[in-house]
């Protein structure tokens, strides 16, 4: 599947900013915020129910490098991994090297720039604006709303 590229200021925000070092005293070692982040990575792709096991996490904070390993059910569930893992502000790159239970065809990716909609995406992919449906339902749970894309984020663009 190879090594994924995202940008780092783009996605959620699950660790670090002003509240990182409020909590402690002393200020953290980078090891310390890399397992805080892996493991805010790790419960966040848990809460997409996605069906997969073992996930492990790493993330490497000064090159915003994620490694993610264990057993993704299908293609789909693993590239909602990288998702899960790029699209989370600090990440730069993702390395998937998740098994897939039930491989399939890999899908392709889409950066979303400013102005973009699921249905232009849809059209350039697709070329059909009302097949968006499907590109919404290949980035959910990640995606809540089909008009809540944002620049810099990273989509998965199924085959048809």
């Amino acid at each position: 599947m190879g090594l994924f590229n995202f940008i780092k200021e783009a996605g959620e925000k699950l660790f670090g900013g002003k509240d990182a070092h409020a909590a402690t005293a002393a200020a953290p070692t980078q090891d310390e915020l890399n397992t805080k982040a892996s493991k805010a990575i790790e419960t966040y792709i848990a809460s997409q129910n996605l069906g997969t096991s073992n996930v492990q996490v790493a993330f490497q904070g000064p090159e915003g490098k994620v490694t993610v390993k264990g057993e993704a059910p299908t293609q789909a569930a693993k590239e909602k991994v990288t998702l899960c893992c790029g699209n989370v502000a600090g990440v730069t790159s993702v390395d998937n090297q998740m098994s897939v239970t039930n491989p399939e065809p890999e899908a392709q990716y889409h950066d979303v720039v400013r102005g973009d909609t699921l249905s232009a995406i849809a059209k350039k992919f697709y070329g059909d604006a009302n097949k968006y449906p499907v590109i919404f339902e290949a980035n959910k749970p990640m995606l809540t709303d089909p008009d809540k894309i944002y620049p810099g984020q990273k989509l998965r663009i199924p085959a048809l």
